[in-house]
């Protein structure tokens, strides 16, 4: 029998019921007054809350935080579903219209992509939308493998998927892969929790769905970013399994698009350079970078008095 998983984070949790009977949980700091900000953990075979403890622990006790664990990770359930990008789309729209207001969002890695959904398709509100690390913004496009085709069946096959999963699961596979996204050593306590989470009923059922790459939006420039009105920022450096190329085209292009380099970093600035990430998210928020924000706000409310 397995062990119920010890929380990633030493904080309140609360439990959010979604449409369709799954139940988002996670974690909140101790402030109750203010914007709230949500940190979203990445997608891929060991992600949770734990990813982004760093900016957790700093703001528990300056602003309302919340750190969700998605559904088919972390605390939250994991049912054996279709797990789509507009599936975690609505359930983030879903919980995130739950909040006292429009949040400060920020999202790691693919993650990115499902917020932006959920304000592009389910008309969710969000204050800012900052990107760690961001999937959909280089040369390369993953090409998705087609829902029950002969390469997903295989996949899913209780002979494949798993035995597949529990090698990509290993201690050593995990302490590899997130050294990957480090360029020093990686926290042992980041890759227990990795290894934790991932021998827990049901983990496999999103990952499989994870490496069919299903999950991500192909150009997703064009089909999410580019038509976000939202201030957006991105904070990146090198990847080694991403690329950010195609970042000029809307930094360069839309004014609610801001990036910073945080060097050096390998997908993971917010662990390694954490004063840095810090203070770029705060000169984000606030005076200069808040004058993007205070300019959608203005413009949002004078929308509103022109329509009332």
């Amino acid at each position: 029998m397995v062990k119920p998983l010890t929380p990633a984070l030493d904080a309140e949790q609360f439990a959010f019921s979604l449409n369709g009977g799954v139940t988002l949980r996670g974690y909140r700091g101790e402030v109750r007054e203010g914007t709230p900000l949500v940190l979203v953990h990445s997608i891929n075979a060991a992600p949770s809350a734990m990813e982004m403890r760093p900016l957790f622990e700093y703001f528990r006790d300056k602003r309302p935080v919340w750190a969700p664990d998605l559904p088919g990770f972390g605390l939250s359930d994991r049912p054996d579903v279709d797990y789509t990008s507009s599936l975690y789309a609505r359930w983030l729209a879903e919980w995130l219209e739950s909040l006292p207001g429009p949040a400060d969002v920020v999202t790691l890695s693919l993650t990115g992509e499902f917020v932006a959904r959920a304000i592009l398709e389910q008309g969710t509100k969000v204050r800012s939308l900052s990107l760690i690390s961001p999937t959909g913004m280089g040369f390369r496009s993953p090409r998705p493998v087609a829902s029950s085709s002969p390469v997903d069946r295989f996949l899913r096959s209780r002979w494949v998927g798993q035995p597949l999963f529990s090698a990509l699961t290993s201690r050593p596979s995990i302490r590899w892969f997130l050294g990957q996204a480090f360029v020093g050593p990686t926290p042992e306590y980041l890759v227990r929790y990795a290894c934790e989470t991932t021998r827990q009923p049901g983990a496999h059922f999103a990952p499989l769905t994870f490496l069919t790459f299903r999950l991500f939006t192909e150009q997703a420039i064009s089909r999410l970013y580019s038509r976000l009105k939202n201030p957006c920022l991105v904070l990146y450096d090198r990847d080694p399994n991403i690329g950010f190329e195609r970042l000029p085209e809307l930094t360069d292009a839309y004014g609610n698009w801001a990036a910073k380099q945080l060097s050096p970093s390998l997908g993971l600035p917010h662990w390694e350079l954490k004063e840095e990430t810090i203070a770029a998210l705060e000169d984000f928020w606030v005076p200069p970078g808040r004058e993007a924000i205070a300019s959608a706000d203005i413009a949002e409310n004078s929308a509103r008095r022109q329509s009332a």
